[in-house]
């Protein structure tokens, strides 16, 4: 799916550790990284863990072909050494992590790599890039979803953002529950639904806002959506009626007083015999404009800026951190930062969600060195990803994005109801270690 070698999307002081670990012996040291978040973003509630799938396709595509290899030395970024272990390099350990799609809350092991210190560590860059964009967009449009209640919603943030990033938050996006996206790429390479119709442009293409949508409906058919404001509103869904009749999809508003518009609206298009013809929202919503349109009559919303943006949150905050390795002795031990403000947890994590007779989740609880005691409504968190370096199937790819799409919609059914509260609070259940 990656459109280049992976390799590369790493930070230079990766390769600069990995040679002084091949210096000092160190390297081939079998050892386990974790990804987590030490909180949530300010206020937030829980997180949604995506970008699992783009990981594990770009695992496929982690190798150091000769022009890659010939930049790292003509630069000097590293020595001969270890340009030659990095020509032969292959990931050959586990992967285990929380399924895309499902529920995070601080310190979840989201991703834990199991492997010589060397291959966790050239990945590092890579994994968090992917998982803190993903997830912060993932995270951002499930509270979309919860205030649009059963109303879909498009992502249309394409042109907000980075080409690549686009594609990414379209399919993060899809897996929060957003019923399509705008993006191509993104529908080419994930299989996701795409739509869209036509943009003021088109309208001021044409001698009369008539004639535009006489050509659009010639061309699309009278189910097409059409773009009532780029003059007036009034007069926009008059002629969108007269050009397709009653069986005219749905008209799109993108600017002014949108509650009190789509009000009028509904009443004009009813008055006018459309009382099939759906209203679309845009411009500029985010999760609190949503939930202040459920009054309104709106069939659908259009999100931009806010989504492919993480709504105020762009990142994940997740951080990657060595939890455990194996002394001289061929023993692990558990190790972790004690930084102030910083710390970090030591040792190989578990994860188990307690659910209640009900299947509602209580608390997330994390052992470390082995699986918690688990109750008979508990439920497993980890996945097995990536066994001995095989990739496992159902986790990339359009299967894997419909395979989140319902692990998510699985997991936010699990949560107590206070999870799709706008409202800042603490994290919607408690996370516990036990040792």
């Amino acid at each position: 799916m990656w459109q280049q070698p992976t390799s590369l999307f790493t930070d230079h002081y990766e390769l600069t550790m990995l040679q002084a670990a091949l210096h000092s012996g160190a390297a081939h040291r079998p050892s386990v990284f974790e990804a987590f978040a030490r909180r949530l973003p300010e206020g937030r509630r829980y997180g949604v863990v995506a970008g699992t799938g783009r990981i594990l396709e770009g695992l496929k595509d982690f190798r150091f072909g000769e022009e890659q290899l010939a930049f790292l030395s003509e630069t000097k970024v590293v020595d001969e050494q270890t340009i030659d272990y990095l020509r032969n390099f292959t990931f050959t350990g586990n992967i285990y992590g929380y399924a895309e799609g499902e529920i995070y809350f601080p310190n979840s092991p989201v991703l834990i790599v199991e492997s010589t210190f060397a291959e966790a560590c050239v990945l590092e860059t890579f994994i968090l890039s992917v998982l803190n964009h993903d997830s912060a967009i993932a995270s951002a449009a499930s509270r979309m979803i919860a205030s649009a209640e059963d109303r879909p919603c498009i992502e249309m943030g394409s042109r907000r953002t980075h080409e690549e990033s686009a594609v990414a938050a379209a399919r993060a996006a899809i897996i929060a529950g957003f019923d399509s996206t705008s993006n191509l790429e993104a529908g080419h390479r994930y299989g996701l639904k795409t739509v869209g119709t036509a943009a003021h442009s088109f309208t001021l293409l044409h001698d009369s806002e008539r004639e535009a949508f006489e050509a659009q409906v010639a061309s699309m058919g009278a189910n097409t959506t059409l773009l009532v404001d780029t003059y007036d509103v009034e007069n926009g869904v008059r002629t969108a009626v007269e050009v397709a009749g009653p069986e005219l999809g749905a008209v799109r508003l993108d600017s002014g007083d949108l509650v009190e518009q789509a009000r009028w609206v509904r009443i004009l298009l009813d008055d006018l015999g459309n009382e099939n013809t759906h209203i679309t929202v845009t411009s500029d919503l985010d999760e609190y404009a949503i939930a202040a349109l459920q009054a309104a009559p709106v069939d659908a919303y259009g999100v931009g800026t806010s989504l492919v943006t993480g709504s105020g949150h762009p990142t994940a905050s997740m951080v990657y951190k060595l939890v455990s390795r194996q002394n001289d002795a061929g023993e692990f031990v558990s190790v972790a930062k004690a930084a102030k403000n910083k710390a970090s947890v030591g040792g190989r994590k578990f994860a188990l969600r307690r659910l209640n007779e009900r299947g509602r989740a209580t608390e997330e609880l994390i052992g470390v060195g082995e699986l918690p005691v688990a109750d008979a409504n508990d439920r497993v968190l980890l996945e097995h990803f990536v066994i001995n370096g095989q990739l496992q199937e159902g986790w990339t790819g359009a299967d894997g994005v419909r395979r989140a799409t319902a692990r998510h919609k699985d997991s936010i059914m699990e949560m107590p109801g206070s999870s799709r509260r706008l409202q800042r609070g603490e994290p919607v259940i408690p996370t516990t270690y036990i040792d």
